[in-house]
């Protein structure tokens, strides 16, 4: 089975794919906000708009997720993450989740959410 990865990144960050598909399954690495500048609800946006995209370019969509990890650095945050998560979370088909409290890589990285999905 042939394995298809999206975006490969190389140092001095990490050497890694930001998703990789083998068969039907579609794996995204740990997304992180491209504009940090923003509070917690504009990088959740900003990481689902990514996810988005990336499962477009994998040939499926939110629908078909399967799983969710979701990191933030403050439980004070967690309404208002899960305020923009279930606006965008397809109410029918919501994924197996866990969320997390974590120090981040970056101190302005307020969440970090990662997902695999079906084709």
């Amino acid at each position: 089975m042939s394995i298809e990865r999206f975006d490969r990144t190389s140092p001095p960050g990490p050497m890694m794919s930001r998703a990789v598909v083998r068969g039907d399954t579609v794996y995204l690495a740990g997304l992180v906000a491209r504009d940090t500048s923003g509070g917690v609800e504009a990088q959740t946006a900003d990481i689902i708009e990514q996810i988005d995209g990336y499962l477009e370019r994998a040939g499926t969509s939110k629908s078909n997720l399967l799983t969710a990890n979701l990191w933030i650095t403050d439980m004070a945050n967690f309404a208002a993450m899960n305020k923009v998560w279930n606006s965008w979370v397809d109410p029918e088909n919501p994924p197996a989740r866990a969320c997390v409290k974590a120090d981040l890589a970056r101190p302005e990285i307020l969440v970090e959410i990662m997902v695999v999905a079906a084709r």
